[in-house]
């Protein structure tokens, strides 16, 4: 699942990311699943860029 954010002319990643936040109603579960998925990606790439 891959999420698209249009970010608006003259707007900040994290205002587009927090307008998406706010967009409606997530369940706790899609919150942490989404979560857990930004959190094993980062450590994803922490370790490949450890070995370089």
């Amino acid at each position: 699942m891959s999420v698209e954010i249009k970010i608006r002319k003259g707007e900040t990643v994290d205002k587009a990311l927090r307008r998406r936040a706010k967009r409606g109603f997530e369940k706790p579960a899609e919150r942490r699943r989404r979560k857990k998925k930004v959190k094993n990606f980062n450590a994803y790439l922490r370790k490949k860029w450890d070995n370089v």
